[in-house]
């Protein structure tokens, strides 16, 4: 009885064991997606295309290495869609174009699953009338850059 006991106690702490690290991975990579937007971001902010469309890539390649229970396919194929424009083109005013849209999905996924245990914040560009998010409450416009680069409001903070 008491090796049957133990037996029982041995396997219930391995799935446990196996059952937060998948959660610590899931969470490694929701956090390198959130990064790999913010760096999309800081690329079309200093004006870099090349760097946006490769940061793009990557941002392809983390969120199709994260299990699709993890974010709807809805989500994830709108994400998908958003971030293939930007690595597609190596012009910067239609990548800052396809920015708008894949921020609004990224906020969507932000709200919906915690991609960091940082604070995300919801910047809004009133020339542009569009949303950003930023890991910091300074603003950096990537809609403009150096034109307009201090444009903008943080709206929402997502704790």
């Amino acid at each position: 009885m008491k090796k049957i006991f133990f037996i029982v106690v041995i396997f219930a702490t391995v799935i446990v064991q196996q059952s937060f690290a998948q959660d610590s991975t899931t969470q490694t990579q929701l956090s390198q997606l959130l990064t790999s937007y913010y760096n999309i971001k800081d690329a079309l902010v200093s004006g870099n295309a090349n760097n946006a469309a490769m940061n793009a890539e990557a941002f392809v390649k983390t969120i199709n290495g994260i299990s699709e229970h993890t974010i709807a396919e809805a989500s994830r194929n709108a994400l998908l869609k958003d971030a293939g424009q930007i690595s597609q083109t190596k012009d910067i005013s239609k990548q800052r174009s396809a920015f708008a849209n894949f921020s609004t999905n990224m906020f969507a996924l932000a709200k919906a699953v915690q991609l960091t245990s940082d604070p995300v914040y919801k910047a809004y560009c009133p020339m542009k009338k569009s949303y950003w998010l930023s890991s910091e409450k300074t603003i950096k416009n990537p809609y403009f850059g150096n034109a307009m680069i201090t444009c903008g409001k943080v709206t929402e903070t997502i704790q």
